[in-house]
């Protein structure tokens, strides 16, 4: 039989419930909770990482030097001796050679009879001087025959380095057929001697002036004011042909090419009425290589303490030759000259020169070592990784950079 005492109402059970949780009762343990375990994931990762960074940096480790080089303005007035195709200071000839025309209204035609001309070098390989006649005569390869209207004397000579004169010579019959361009001449009255090699003549231009008929007319003022115009045209053109012909490497000095023209005879035009009014130009440029003419210019400047290192003449150089006689002929082997102006003289650099003189030295030392050398004007050293402080010892390995000045 229950009694009342028996039954605990629902919220005295409640009571009685958190009064034994609080009253320290343990929870069954949870089977699937573990203690924490020491991170080896994390410190691998952290361990790649770092071994990777270092790999890295001796991967990409490097040496290098950035150099700028030096540049001198130095006042240049000083005599120099060219060599033909040899020697320290070599040169080499170029010539263009242009004719301009220009249509004018003729006068008419006459009846002409001329005798062509023109210049030439005659050369003296003897060690004596060889004396020319009043009309001695000059032959070409085809046998057109030139003579010379007043005596000369040939200056002795060598092989390497012949006498020479100039001289005018006048074609021996009238025509044009003895319009001939420039060419060689032998002397008819040394064949058969030693003299007939060791005498010969040369010309740089054409012989001109030679006609033989009816000739047009051109009113003289009409012909002046075309031959002006014609010879206004042809220079720029002519120093834009010269401009064209000079090879990579080479120098054109102001001063150094001279221009000629020659008036041509009227011929006549398509046009009726008409007459061609020609001009033939001619210029003839001396070249120097470029590397050789800036180590001749820095020798001849006094207080530079230049050491035969390479140089070039900068764009900013302004210098002007002139001649101590005449610019020289195609067969001359000797030419002296005075230079004068500001030349702008850029040291080049060697990076070979250059990586071996930084090879196996330490930083401090390498900036010591660049200091011996004119051309550079400055140096960046560049060494990786950052604790890295000397230069391997093989200089192919070096990084030599130039930067323009």
């Amino acid at each position: 039989m229950r009694t009342l005492n028996d039954i605990t109402p629902p919220s005295r059970r409640r009571e009685d419930s958190l009064n034994s949780n609080y009253a320290g009762v343990r929870e069954p343990l949870r089977l699937n909770e573990r203690p924490p375990q020491f991170p080896y994931t994390t410190l691998i990762a952290i361990l790649a990482v770092i071994v990777v960074s270092v790999g890295a940096l001796f991967y990409f480790s490097s040496a290098k030097v950035e150099i700028t080089p030096n540049t001198v303005s130095a006042a240049v007035q000083s005599s120099f001796t060219a060599t033909k195709s040899s020697g320290d200071l070599p040169f080499e000839i170029l010539t263009a050679q242009k004719i301009a025309s220009q249509s004018v209204k003729g006068s008419g035609t006459k009846a002409v009879k001329s005798s062509a001309s023109g210049t030439i070098t005659i050369y003296n390989t003897q060690s004596k001087e060889q004396k020319l006649v009043t009309n001695t005569r000059f032959a070409t390869a085809a046998g057109l025959i030139f003579r010379i209207h007043a005596a000369v004397t040939v200056p002795a000579g060598t092989t390497a380095k012949p006498g020479s004169v100039s001289a005018r010579v006048y074609a021996d019959q009238e025509g044009a057929t003895y319009n001939v361009g420039p060419t060689s001449f032998t002397i008819p009255g040394f064949a058969g001697t030693p003299l007939a090699t060791a005498v010969y003549a040369r010309s740089t231009s054409a012989m001109s002036g030679g006609a033989s008929g009816n000739a047009p007319v051109v009113d003289a003022t009409l012909e002046k004011q075309a031959r002006t115009a014609l010879t206004t045209a042809l220079e720029p053109d002519l120093a834009a042909s010269i401009k064209a012909q000079i090879p990579e490497g080479y120098t054109l000095l102001s001063g150094a090419s001279t221009t000629t023209y020659e008036d041509l005879a009227p011929t006549p035009s398509s046009t009726t009425g008409q007459v061609e009014v020609k001009e033939q130009g001619t210029i003839t440029a001396v070249i120097f290589p470029t590397a050789a003419l800036a180590k001749a210019v820095a020798a001849s400047v006094s207080g530079l303490g230049y050491q035969n290192e390479p140089v070039m003449l900068a764009p900013a150089s302004n210098l002007a030759l002139a001649p101590d006689t005449e610019l020289p002929g195609a067969d001359t082997k000797e030419f002296s000259f005075t230079l004068s102006g500001t030349a702008s003289l850029a040291y080049t650099i060697d990076p070979t020169r250059i990586a071996a003189a930084v090879s196996g030295k330490t930083r401090s030392a390498a900036e010591v070592a660049l200091t011996n050398y004119p051309e550079v004007k400055r140096a960046i050293i560049i060494l990786r990784p950052f604790w890295r402080q000397t230069f391997p010892q093989d200089p192919s390995t070096i990084s030599i950079v130039v930067n323009n000045p």
